[in-house]
């Protein structure tokens, strides 16, 4: 994070000028249609349909957040230690700070049942797209079509959703070009078997985040269990002990959140000038509260630790990404690429009606403009950030809409993800009433700041009070810390809620007629065309460039390549891979002190570690926050790695793929089971992985 941001924006700027002739391995790929010809003809890689089939049923959604994969057939699974990060807050108590300390099981009976976590496993995909684009007839009104879109996906997604353990999920490709029908396998059953100390999967700290060399031991191990006993697992990636080789083509598998690659100059623009302004205000406030409770003590450090690394992330990866925005050169590149397309539409009298929908996205950026801010707080629930707001919420809205037809119902309450929706509302997670109260505290404050005080839903959420002791009578008064009185709520539905006198209840009920209001704005007069217009733009782009583009990531599984590559940085060459040799250097060059300081397991067993054992290395496979924990495979689909992080240049990967010096960063499969067994004395598990099954 020490780098110049020119350095951002020069690399954003010269992709933008290349992307005629798109970088090679550019692609956040479906599983259906992977680039084989690409693959074969530039990379000389010809695998059968089964060995995609076999990595997409090896991969794993973790829905807190973040990727992983399976890597034995006794159901172990490997992601990120920062994506395990929550299930080790909540499984930590006082005295016991399983996020500092590391954990590691070495017995089934040791291994800890998270608290609410759940893995999706891709298991079928059915273009769908006929049947929701049938229940839109050009003669609706933007709420009638809206309408009409969601409660026939309502029904898609129902139909396929009737198997115990599985959910379906019609996903919009293309910004509303394509529907997609993805079945998934769910495990809920997740259990912790290790983790190593957040001091060593996150060595360096903020200073180094985003960074390159890296050395970073950013892994966390799962295992799934069905019916009490570890799953037997038919699709698992096998391990490899020799990890990469400069220039090797390796391959990631993971479920990327969200890319603005296909978006017009209109919606650039307010990204830059309304959307990343915003959201940096906000994360700015929220690391300051949030470091502020960290500092009062060790304790109130382990409770905000989850929460504050995350803000603390995204902080910086927003601040990045407005730079390359903010950046003339970029935007007058992205205008001359779209007046291309738009030429060659309105050259082309078959492409007639697709003319007006860039002027029309231009023109509903005004109507986002205006409701966004109330909607960020409201709907969004920036302005009432607690736990406890969220479960009444829910409750709140549940009692509602569960009673209506599921066609009919929010999104969100469909028959679909209604086993996912009680298994976060029936969390055991560990609750805080101080740490509450400041978050809620905070959120009020923030929403007076933003709505202003004189506002008349501010001044029906104060009552008359401090935004402090608001949250304190709210935080204090209600009983939803206890998953019983959740549980009776929300199964008693509007009977237990009109009756229900907790304060936060009422505190739910108060707003959510405002929410609902502005919500209902944005759905029909910015989601609704929005989507109908730039699915006039996909058919425009299909119609010039042809049907090979990839779609904009949507936290579903999607496939990327590249090789293991250096590159150039002020004049010198940064090697593709670094060593435990070099975490020692690095830690000795800064005198051990935070955060380059070690854990003191690695200082004593140093000299059983192989120093010459790879650590951490890059490759310019395309990923984007969401891949954490994506599993590396080489061509035999073996793991060589595991990503965790990009480098500073690779912020830009939100609106446009470089491949000059941006890299994703991996942990090497050679550094965890050296680990493993040099340091944990873990051999029973380096071995499982190693091997594929549990001794």
């Amino acid at each position: 994070m020490k780098r110049c941001c020119w350095l951002l924006t020069l690399t954003f700027v010269t992709a933008m000028m290349q992307n005629d002739q798109l970088p090679a391995d550019e692609g956040l790929w479906l599983f259906n249609s992977p680039p084989k010809e690409h693959l074969k003809k530039v990379h000389n890689f010809d695998a059968p349909q089964s060995w995609y089939d076999h990595l997409q049923k090896s991969s794993v959604r973790f829905n807190t957040g973040g990727s992983g994969s399976f890597v034995s057939a006794d159901g172990l699974v490997m992601t990120n230690h920062h994506v395990g990060l929550g299930a080790l807050q909540k499984l930590s108590k006082k005295g016991k700070d399983y996020v500092k300390d590391g954990f590691y099981a070495k017995t089934l009976d040791e291994e800890f049942q998270s608290v609410d976590e759940e893995l999706n496993v891709l298991m079928s995909i059915v273009d769908v797209t006929k049947e929701v684009k049938a229940a839109v007839t050009p003669d609706m009104k933007p709420e009638q079509a809206f309408e009409a879109r969601r409660g026939v996906i309502a029904k898609i997604e129902a139909a396929h959703t009737k198997a115990p353990g599985f959910r379906a999920d019609v996903v919009t490709l293309y910004q509303g070009n394509q529907y997609h029908l993805y079945t998934y396998k769910r495990y809920t059953d997740v259990r912790l078997v290790f983790a190593p100390e957040q001091q060593i999967a996150f060595f360096g700290g903020d200073p180094d985040n985003f960074a390159y060399p890296r050395y970073d031991l950013d892994v966390c191990l799962f295992r799934v269990y069905e019916d009490g006993k570890p799953a037997k697992i038919e699709h698992y990636l096998k391990w490899s002990k020799n990890g990469v080789s400069d220039n090797e083509l390796v391959f990631v598998s993971g479920h990327p959140g969200h890319t603005d690659r296909l978006n017009t100059v209109a919606d650039l623009e307010y990204q830059r000038d309304v959307r990343y302004p915003f959201a940096l205000q906000r994360l700015n406030r929220l690391e300051v509260m949030l470091s502020v409770y960290s500092g009062r003590g060790a304790e109130y450090e382990r409770k905000a630790k989850d929460m504050l690394f995350s803000v603390a992330n995204s902080r910086k990866a927003y601040y990045h990404g407005l730079a390359g925005l903010q950046d003339a050169k970029v935007m007058a590149n992205k205008k001359a690429q779209e007046k291309v397309l738009r030429d060659s539409v309105a050259k082309n009298p078959e492409l007639k009606d697709l003319a007006g929908a860039w002027d029309k996205i231009a023109q509903i950026q005004k109507v986002r403009a205006a409701n966004a801010k109330r909607y960020n707080l409201l709907e969004g629930g920036q302005g009432f950030n607690s736990s406890l707001f969220g479960y009444a919420r829910t409750i709140v809205r549940a009692a509602e809409e569960l009673p209506k037809p599921n066609d009919k119902r929010l999104a969100e309450y469909g028959d679909s993800g209604q086993e996912s929706l009680k298994l976060k509302l029936y969390s055991k997670r560990p609750l805080y009433p101080d740490f509450e109260i400041v978050k809620l505290a905070d959120s009020l404050g923030w929403m007076c700041e933003q709505l202003g005080y004189k506002d008349p839903l501010v001044q029906k959420v104060l009552a008359g009070k401090s935004a402090s002791v608001r949250a304190a009578e709210l935080i204090l008064g209600s009983s939803l810390m206890d998953v019983k009185v959740r549980r009776e709520l929300y199964e008693g539905g509007q009977k237990a809620v009109d009756a229900s006198k907790d304060p936060m209840i009422l505190f739910a009920k108060a707003v959510d007629a405002e929410a609902r209001k502005v919500r209902k704005k944005l759905e029909a007069d910015y989601a609704e065309p929005n989507e109908q217009a730039y699915d006039k733009i996909a058919q425009a782009k299909f119609a010039a460039e042809g049907t090979s583009a990839y779609p904009d990531a949507t936290f579903t599984l999607r496939l990327s390549f590249g090789p293991v590559k250096s590159y150039m940085e002020d004049g010198k060459k940064v090697p593709f891979q670094t060593t435990f040799e070099g975490l020692y250097q690095r830690s000795a060059d800064e005198n051990n002190r935070f955060p380059y300081e070690l854990p003191q397991t690695w200082i004593d067993r140093k000299s059983k570690l192989n120093l010459k054992t790879p650590f951490n290395f890059v490759c310019t496979a395309d990923i984007i926050g969401g891949n954490s924990g994506s599993p590396v495979v080489n061509k035999a689909g073996e793991v060589v790695g595991l990503i965790f992080d990009g480098n500073i240049q690779s912020l830009v990967w939100d609106f446009v793929y470089t491949d000059e010096q941006a890299r994703a960063v991996s942990v090497s499969s050679q550094a965890i089971t050296e680990a493993l067994r040099a340091i944990y004395d873990a051999a029973p598990l380096a071995q499982e992985l190693e091997s594929g099954q549990r001794k």
